[in-house]
């Protein structure tokens, strides 16, 4: 079998309601709209959450907390995931990014201490954890903030 040869199963397959298009098809004169109202006008219809005029449950529950819309999360790198690089590499931001390991640079790096180190290397980021710092020391290593 191939693409080209795929057929949907007999039967499942219903051809559109054509509304609208005069009495004698079934679906003439009021479209399958009923009389008046507000749902046979064209535009007509309910917001999401409308309940008839009762105070809609979205406003009926409490509000709590704040959400900051402007919260900068920054990038995740375990120290482990560092292993990958040569010994003596001077890891930047760029360069993490240009081998995949960050997708963005726009809210920054922060290095996270998950992981065992096995090679000297230099790190640069934005922010390290304490305990990423003392792993990259004790691999004979430097972390520089930038």
């Amino acid at each position: 079998m191939s693409l080209h040869e795929l057929r949907p199963a007999p039967g499942s397959l219903h051809a559109p309601k054509r509304v609208g298009r005069g009495t004698g098809s079934g679906w003439g004169k009021t479209s399958g709209r009923g009389q008046k109202g507000q749902k046979s006008r064209s535009g007509g219809g309910t917001r999401r959450g409308f309940e008839g005029g009762q105070m809609p449950l979205f406003q009926r529950l409490p509000k709590r907390g704040f959400k900051n819309r402007f919260r900068r999360e920054p990038e995740i790198v375990n120290v482990e995931d560092l292993n990958c690089f040569d010994e003596g590499t001077v890891i930047t931001p760029e360069l993490l990014q240009e081998r995949g390991i960050v997708k963005s640079l726009k809210n920054g790096i922060k290095i996270l201490g998950q992981g065992q180190l096995e090679k000297e290397l230099i790190v640069r980021a934005g922010s390290f954890s304490s305990q990423a710092m003392e792993k990259i020391s004790r691999a004979g290593g430097k972390a520089e903030v930038i």
